[in-house]
């Protein structure tokens, strides 16, 4: 039977848990969460999925299930402090009134964008991350690998 290798295009099926047992996401609905987006496809070692998470398809056959733990450097890296950001609300646009839990895009200086939460709101300033959600986070994984494509 073929085994999935770097280069291959795969199906998967997973449930992606919190150390604490959360399910953060899945590719098929459960109970206690707002997924099923169904199998997720890929090319493993092309960047799309988390370090560990391409590891861990490797070796594995069609039809076989397996459940990893990936540490934080496998999957989104630490938290880190530097990108935590506090800024004037001058700086925003006139009218905004962000709150605390709230995503926003932020146009960075060479014009791209990208993702961050709002921590905290005073009358002065904004506090913003740009962590990813899971960043800081061990991540448990169970796969199935539906098919090799």
């Amino acid at each position: 039977m073929a085994h999935a290798v770097k280069g291959n295009k795969v199906q998967v099926s997973y449930t992606g848990r919190l150390e604490d047992g959360t399910v953060f996401d899945a590719s098929e609905e459960c109970d206690g969460c707002d997924c099923g987006s169904g199998p997720l496809e890929f090319i493993i070692g092309d960047g799309s999925v988390i370090p560990g998470f391409d590891a861990a398809v490797i070796g594995m056959s069609p039809g076989e299930k397996k459940t990893v733990v990936i540490p934080v450097d496998d999957a989104y890296g630490p938290h880190l402090e530097e990108l935590i950001a506090e800024i004037e609300r001058k700086n925003i646009p006139e009218g905004m009134n962000p709150e605390p839990g709230q995503h926003l895009e932020v146009v960075h200086e060479q014009g791209q964008t990208f993702p961050v939460v709002v921590l905290e709101v005073t009358p002065e300033t904004i506090t913003l991350d740009a962590n990813h959600p899971l960043a800081g986070r061990e991540l448990t994984f169970d796969i199935r690998l539906d098919a090799l494509l």
